[in-house]
């Protein structure tokens, strides 16, 4: 919330609120809006007035002036005062409600929040326009003087002048710009010279109320630019005025003075209409200003010929707007009511006998209203988004006048016939979005144009008589009839339905050049639908074609779409006949060879794109395509081709895109240079060895040889000028230079593979990820992705698609911002759904006002595992908004954990009806977006909101991979389809370029991101050792990956202090500044496919009734399973791994430069005895001088190799190279591994350090008689028990340091599993 000019809003809420301002309040600039129509600044109130003049004959004031009105601002946009009884908290809380919180204590801690301005803001006073200094054209500090010249009171007096718009601005207050500011409308007025004053000029305004300002000036050029400037203006003459959003509660005073205004629009304000309008006004716009009720005042406007009052809350339209004796909107032809509450109209209106159309859509009628049998004039029908459950024919009869039927996004389930009579007048109806099951429209005989789309249509019936338009998509049509032949059709969409067979009369239509048959049941194509000489465009793709007609003659088809069909080859004298075929795709079939275009050396083809992409064909089509010569774009991916003829390159010059990837290549013909018009080349997932010539193209843009077996780049001293995107990701071998990087760098969009980490990555093995982007029309990537293997640990993953549509900032911004609200919510909630929800609002603020015009759409998957429940699985939550979607592929099929709200979606439209928002024709909410939840977008709230859909999973070991799109993918393909392209892909990267070239070959021109993540959760992710006594399996637990928590541990405190356990939140901020050393450890990946020599079997006399899992194996009650973890030991003082005592190397240590770095063995058990876990002990401040002491050494004689410290708190102690020891994670005791060390390759080793009189454990002398007896009791166990045999070490994980903290903490209980490390 924002106060203005040092008045604070919480100091206003305590006061009285008062709808007065401040007269000692300086007046706000007009704004630039008001002053373009000739509008002045509202005037001063009465009370302001009442409050100036209440002031003593001293200059005391007699009584405490109120405080300012308060104004809410939403969006950026209009600003609203607030009425006596609003409170700003309560409209600020119901904002945030309505938005998507859903807790108090959220909504309290969002409104604290310096950004949510740009969402929702309070202002003291009303907030000046910043617009109005763009339309300043003069300005300057000059002498003026008002009225009349002779008279001897008016004196000159030095003021601030400013032309700006079509208003001459004079201030109030001398050498001020503070106070009432005088505003003269210009334009039909006057300017003059004045001959008795050097450099003076008279301006005038026009009307009966004009006045006269005379103005000198200091020097003669001002003198001229103003007078040039002022005299256009005045010159002008202004018909049309726009004051929408301009915040206006009252009509501008000065929009009376004009005589030639015609058309005003008032849109969007906050008007309260009273008193009258202007005479001569032709259209009127008062939508969105909040009336509540029909003003009355327009009905006093003669000459008024529209009026549109949509979206005012009107709850009816009172009689006097069509009474012959109150009113005068008689000549009223266009009256808009649409976006209200209206459920019935007076008789009145029937005497506007001109009115020829009446917006009625989105209100809450049940039937036709009976008035507009009168009005005959009337030709369009609009009652689309009401509440019609039944359209009876009956009323449409009496009707004669109306033509055109909207009734889309009703809930219409019947149309009743009445009579047998033909409703002959109608000639275009629209039922789309309703629930029709059936639908009989042979009884209008005269229809023209029919829309029924997405409803539940079985069976259609149609007067084909004068047919010329049938939209009938997305039904469940298995027969439509139309009766007589439509000689006039021209456009018929009936796809996405369940017919088998083309109708035969589709075949007679005589006039017919637009088919889209596509997404049905159909098994074959009849021969007389090619003869047709009109069909221009045939989109046949998505059925069960098996074959086209063989023999085909002349046709006169310029586009066919036959993709994902079952076709094994095309007809023999396709190409040869087709002599105007333009666009040919067949991608998506069985095709292993091409019909020739021709059988001798010329050709007639004029063929420019041709999409044969995921077919069978082989070496043997290529040389086929030279019968094309101008081919243009061309698709041949995921084909058997291993070789692409030089020569046959060469002769297509007019190439302009070639997509080839997924074949079997191992080259790109150097005579690729021919085709000089060349500005795509993709060619991923091949075994292409040679960089192509493709840098020697100058047309060139887009480069994709990702995925290759490339190993070096040969490129030119000057790259292509035109060049914006390189991909080289996915070549293994590829080696670049110094030279080569620093040039391609240049390039604005250049992919490479990053230097591997080797053994230091620590990425985790149950997932993995690729992932690409592409561009749609104008080259702009309206798309963008999001992928972080090591979400906040190495336990979690996040991964996100963002979809801007046609904007490029909101991806942009979300792919920056999203990952870290997460992580902030994550801190705050562990609930899924909670986190999830709150991250897409908050983002909706951090948009800021890029998000109040613009918007997208986004996907978010958030891999994730509770340390602190040992039998929890990873757990995957899905959250999206628009049509960026996700599906996880389980046991092969595919699982869809995301949901697109759109119109067909009844609770959303339901929703939406509730708001009135207007839906378009095209289905877009206000005509700006198809989706009803999407990020940004604010100005459509409450219509349009970011509340995402969320569901989460528990992943299995059936869980293969799982896919996060942007909408041109899911356009193109299926969530059934897009599994099965990759499901055998071994690649992630090769499998995300896969699904985008699959949708851009089957038809998508929009940008494109996807992202696949592939899953190895195996049967050993799982934890199953507690069975319950009904033998249930508990939930899994990741055992992959141990719990890591980052721990600094330096020079012990003064105070005793025990390990908190990874569940208290404070393991990981236990530092000292008295040491300037540091120690951080991150547990990686130290799971083992085959258990411990030393583990005990389920028939073990320890637990002879338990089973443990591979992850945990049986451990003896005072023993410790092992656990490899490795640790980093970061020093200032280490030495190059000498001690400081001996000088001598440490073995098991290696150093290079200031980092010690070390493995060291964790051990992870189950305490059996409930009571110890509970108890954490205090290690007191002087406990460290005396007691009893256990080396670290585990060879050392005499000494038990383990022992159990369950209740004891132990702390590390420094050694004197600076390293510290480190403490034990279960139990509180650490222990150190004996075996030799092992070197790897990052420069870790598998063992600890030699015995070393500093490595010491130091042991309380009030604990030492029972560390003896746990001692004494382990050791008979060992000489029982076989010696636990250690794992082999992992792969170590990047090294994360934690900032030091000077605070002892209280340590909590511990919890079941142990799961601090290091």
């Amino acid at each position: 919330m924002t106060g203005k000019r040092g008045l604070s809003l919480v100091q206003t809420l305590d006061r009285p609120r008062c709808t007065a301002r401040s007269s000692a309040r300086p007046r706000e600039a007009p704004r630039a809006s008001d002053i373009a129509g000739g509008a002045a600044p509202e005037g001063p109130r009465p009370e302001e007035a009442a409050a100036a003049a209440a002031e003593a004959p001293g200059g005391a004031p007699s009584k405490v002036p109120p405080p300012p009105t308060l104004y809410v601002q939403l969006h950026g946009e209009t600003t609203r005062r607030l009425e006596a009884d609003e409170k700003p908290l309560q409209i600020q809380n119901d904002y945030l409600f309505q938005l998507g919180f859903g807790e108090l204590w959220r909504v309290q801690e969002e409104g604290m929040d310096s950004e949510i301005g740009c969402l929702i803001r309070f202002y003291v006073g009303k907030p000046h326009s910043t617009s109005s200094s763009e339309r300043i054209q003069l300005s300057g500090m000059y002498n003026v003087r008002k009225g009349k010249m002779q008279l001897p009171v008016n004196r000159w007096t030095r003021r601030q002048v400013i032309l700006c718009g079509t208003c001459l601005i004079v201030s109030s207050v001398k050498d001020s710009l503070t106070g009432k500011m005088h505003v003269l409308p210009l334009i039909g007025g006057k300017v003059e010279e004045v001959k008795k004053h050097q450099h003076c000029l008279a301006f005038s305004s026009s009307g009966p109320q004009s006045q006269t300002y005379y103005i000198c000036f200091d020097t003669f050029t001002e003198y001229l630019r103003w007078l040039r400037q002022v005299s256009k203006v005045a010159s002008q003459r202004i018909s049309s005025v726009d004051l929408s959003c301009c915040s206006l509660e009252h009509l501008p005073v000065n929009l009376f003075y004009s005589q030639d205004l015609t058309h005003l629009n008032l849109k969007q304000n906050f008007l309260s209409i009273e008193g009258t309008f202007l005479n001569t006004l032709k259209s009127l716009n008062l939508s969105n200003n909040h009336l509540g009720d029909f003003p009355l005042a327009v009905c006093s406007i003669p000459t008024l010929a529209e009026l549109n009052v949509s979206c005012n809350a009107l709850q009816a339209v009172p009689a006097a707007v069509g009474a012959m004796h109150k009113s005068v909107l008689l000549n009223l032809q266009t009256f808009l009511l649409d976006g209200n509450f209206l459920q019935s109209l007076p008789a009145e209106l029937e005497n506007m006998h001109q009115l020829s159309y009446l917006g009625l859509s989105f209100n809450e009628f049940t039937d036709i209203p009976e008035v507009l049998e009168k009005l005959t004039a009337v030709d369009k029908l609009c009652m689309s988004g009401n509440c019609m459950e039944t359209l009876r024919l009956q009323a449409l009869r009496k009707m004669p006048h109306i033509k055109h039927v909207d009734l889309r996004l009703n809930v219409i389930r019947e149309v009743i016939a009445d009579a047998v009579d033909f409703v002959q007048h109608v000639t275009q109806l629209d039922l789309r979005d309703n629930k029709l099951s059936e639908l009989d429209a042979m009884i209008f005989n005269n229809i023209e144009v029919l829309h029924c789309e997405r409803n539940q249509l079985v069976t259609l019936n149609i007067c084909g008589y004068f047919l010329k338009a049938l939209y009938a998509s997305s039904n469940e049509l298995v027969q439509i009839d139309v009766y007589p032949v439509p000689n006039y059709l021209s456009y018929m969409d009936v796809s996405r339905n369940r017919l088998e067979n083309v109708p035969e009369w589709v075949c007679e239509s005589r006039k017919l050049e637009v088919l889209d048959i596509g997404h049905n049941q159909i098994c074959e194509l009849p021969a007389r639908l090619f003869c047709n000489s009109s069909l221009r465009k045939l989109l046949a793709g998505h059925n069960q074609l098996a074959r086209l007609p063989e023999r085909l003659e002349r046709t006169l088809v310029e586009v066919l779409d036959v993709q994902h069909n079952q076709l094994l080859e095309l007809p023999p004298n396709l190409l040869m006949k087709a002599d105007s075929l333009r666009f040919l795709n067949a991608s998506a079939n069985k095709l292993e060879t091409l019909p020739p275009a021709t059988l001798c050396e010329e050709t007639s083809s004029i063929l420019q794109e041709l999409y044969l992409t995921n077919n069978n064909l082989t070496d043997k089509c290529v040389p086929l395509l030279t019968g094309h010569p101008h081919l243009k774009i061309l698709h041949m991916a995921y084909n058997r081709l291993q070789s692409f003829p030089a020569s046959k390159m060469a002769k297509l010059e007019e190439l302009e895109e070639i997509d080839i990837s997924g074949n079997k290549l191992k080259a790109i013909p150097t005579t690729i240079m021919n085709c000089r018009r060349m500005h795509t080349v993709i060619a991923h997932s091949n075994c292409i060895e040679v960089f192509p010539e493709v840098m020697q193209l100058p047309e060139i843009k887009c480069v994709d040889l990702s995925c290759n077996e490339l190993s070096e780049v040969t490129l030119p001293e000057n790259l292509p000028p035109k060049l914006q995107e390189l991909d080289l990701t996915g070549n293994p071998r590829l080696s670049l230079d110094h030279k080569t990087l620093e040039l391609l760098n240049n390039i604005r969009c250049f992919k490479i593979d990053q230097p591997s980490a080797g053994d230091a990555s620590g990425a985790p093995a149950v997932w993995s990820h690729g992932y690409t982007e592409a561009s749609g029309v104008k080259n702009k990537l309206c798309v963008a992705a999001l992928s972080v293997n090591n979400f906040c640990d190495n336990r979690e993953a996040l991964y996100g698609v963002f979809d801007g549509d046609r904007n490029v900032e909101v991806p942009y911004l979300l792919q920056c911002t999203m990952s870290d609200i997460l992580a902030e919510e994550l801190q705050k909630t562990k609930n899924e759904e909670e986190y999830m929800v709150n991250t897409f609002i908050v983002m909706q603020r951090k948009l800021g006002t890029a998000g109040q015009k613009l918007g997208g759409s986004a996907v978010l998957c958030h891999i994730k595992h509770d340390p602190v429940d040992p039998g929890g699985s990873f757990t995957l939550t899905s959250a999206n908004v628009g049509k960026c979607q996700t599906v996880l592929c389980r046991n092969g099929k595919p699982l869809p954990l995301s949901r697109s709200y759109v119109m067909s979606c009844e609770e959303e439209l339901k929703r939406i009806k509730q708001h009135k928002a207007i839906i378009t024709e095209d289905g877009k909410v206000n005509g700006v977006t198809e989706s009803t939840r999407i990020l940004g977008y604010t100005f459509l709230h409450p219509s349009v909101v970011p509340r995402p859909h969320v569901q989460s999973v528990l992943l299995t070991p059936q869980d293969e991979f799982f896919i996060l799109g942007s909408k041109g993918l899911w356009d193109s393909l299926s969530i059934q389809e897009a599994v099965e392209a990759v499901r055998n892909v071994p690649d992630a990267l090769a499998a995300a370029k896969k699904l985008c070239t699959l949708a851009q070959s089957y038809g998508c021109h929009d940008s494109i991101s996807a992202v696949v993540v592939q899953l190895s959760v195996t049967e050993d992710s799982f934890c199953c050792c507690e069975l319950s006594a009904g033998g249930s399996v508990p939930p899994p637990s990741p055992g992959i990956f141990p719990p890591s928590v980052n721990m600094v541990i330096k020079d012990r405190p003064p105070d005793g202090l025990g390990v908190p356990s990874s569940s208290s939140g404070m393991a990981s901020e236990i530092s000292s500044e008295l040491s300037t050393s540091e120690m951080s450890s991150e547990v990686g990946s130290t799971a083992s496919d085959e258990p411990p020599n030393g583990a005990l079997n389920e028939s073990s006399p320890a637990y002879p009734s338990e089973q443990r899992c591979m992850l945990h194996p049986v451990c003896l009650s005072n023993s410790f399973q092992r656990q490899l973890s490795s640790a980093t030991f970061s020093s200032a003082f280490s030495d190059n791994g000498l001690d400081s005592d001996d000088e001598e190397p440490i073995e098991g240590v290696f150093s290079n430069g200031s980092r010690v770095e070390v493995e060291v063995d964790i051990h992870c058990s189950r305490a059996k005895e409930k009571e110890k876990q509970q108890q954490v002990l205090q290690v007191p401040a002087e406990a460290s001088d005396e007691g009893i002491v256990i080396s670290a050494n585990e060879d050392e004689p005499g000494l038990p190799r383990k022992a159990d410290f369950s209740a004891v708190g132990t702390i590390g102690r420094r050694r004197a190279n600076g390293s510290v020891a480190p403490q034990e994670r279960s139990h509180n005791v650490i222990e150190v591994a004996a075996e030799a060390p092992l070197r790897k390759p990052g420069g870790y080793f598998a063992a600890p350090a030699q015995p070393d009189p500093d490595d010491q454990f130091i042991i309380p002398p009030e604990l030492e008689e029972e560390v003896k007896e746990i001692m004494k009791h382990h050791q008979e166990q060992q000489q029982q028990q076989p010696q636990p045999q250690p794992q082999p070490p992992p792969p170590p994980p990047p090294q994360l340091q934690q900032p030091p903290l000077q605070r002892p903490y209280q340590v909590d209980p511990l919890p079941d599993y142990y799961d601090t490390p290091l």
